[in-house]
């Protein structure tokens, strides 16, 4: 068994034709044909069973698959490191992030460190908070930023570049919008436009008006910053967002409070695996990220 055969059997099952397969590869049908009998007289298997013109994986292929895939994917990570190696600064980074922090501050970060390293790709991945945990976890990313920090997930390391003020979006008509701060309690008896449960900013809402003694009663919910803000534009509601959301955007027709009771923060940073080394490229935006936000908060301060 060879690497060329495990890249010829996936892409027979992945395009489920062998003529296919064959244009993809830009090999003749009776190589690709010829290599995948190797392979499976090896293995003492069928893979495949003919279904027309087409082919299926056999539930031993599947089988199969999944581990070729995975064996596959550490061959690439291992050519990926080795060129890394060989010159740190022509790699490629993995990224992972939540909504909240999407405008500000990744765009920010990434372009002054493409500033200094300008040959550095990076590939950006928007998720949930806890799939992105789990994608670290895996080796599926590499770097995530979130908010907040996980600081007991045992499999990651973290680090924390500062912390957010989680403030009140109300709409522009609403009665306390003209003050300046308010208390939590004061929206006791208004509907709240917020994430689903599972998602960690409706925790954290949630969380800060149980402080106060009450619930929130959840008239709508998002999965996206902008369609809650459009929302709470729209006088459907109000809500609770990191302060970062609403640095360069508050939109028309709403008005941001601060909390002064209670007082509600958020940490914001990267996680990073715990049990595996950053490959070089990786290991260079993480120092950069330390160097950026050590000295954006010297100045802050």
């Amino acid at each position: 068994m060879d690497f060329r055969q495990i890249q010829y059997f996936i892409e027979v099952a992945k395009r489920e034709h062998y003529t296919e397969a064959a244009h993809s590869l830009h090999v003749a049908q009776s190589a690709l044909s010829r290599h995948i009998a190797i392979l499976e007289k090896e293995l003492g298997v069928s893979l495949f069973i003919r279904e027309g013109r087409n082919v299926k994986l056999t539930n031993i292929g599947k089988i199969f698959l999944q581990h070729a895939e995975l064996s596959l994917g550490e061959i690439e990570k291992a050519k990926k490191k080795i060129r890394e190696i060989l010159d740190p600064e022509r790699g490629t980074i993995r990224v992972g992030f939540t909504s909240s922090l999407a405008a500000n501050p990744l765009p920010t970060v990434i372009s002054a460190f493409r500033a200094r390293y300008p040959d550095i790709g990076f590939q950006l991945r928007q998720g949930a908070y806890l799939a992105l945990i789990d994608s670290i976890i895996k080796g599926e990313l590499d770097i995530a930023f979130l908010g907040p920090v996980p600081t007991q997930e045992k499999n990651v390391q973290s680090h924390i570049f500062f912390a957010e003020e989680i403030v009140a979006l109300l709409p522009s008509k609403h009665p306390l919008a003209k003050q300046k701060t308010l208390r939590l309690s004061e929206l006791r008896q208004d509907t709240f436009v917020l994430f689903p449960p599972g998602y960690i900013l409706r925790g954290i809402a949630v969380n800060a008006c149980a402080q106060m003694g009450f619930e929130p009663k959840v008239a709508f919910e998002g999965e996206d910053i902008d369609a809650i803000k459009g929302l709470v534009a729209a006088g459907l509601g109000v809500t609770l967002l990191p302060e970062l959301t609403l640095a360069d955007n508050v939109p028309r027709e709403t008005v941001r409070l601060r909390i002064n009771e209670p007082h509600v923060t958020r940490t914001v940073g990267i996680i990073i695996p715990k049990n595996r080394e950053l490959p070089p490229s990786e290991r260079l935006f993480y120092d950069f990220l330390k160097e950026f936000f050590d000295r954006l908060g010297r100045y802050r301060g």
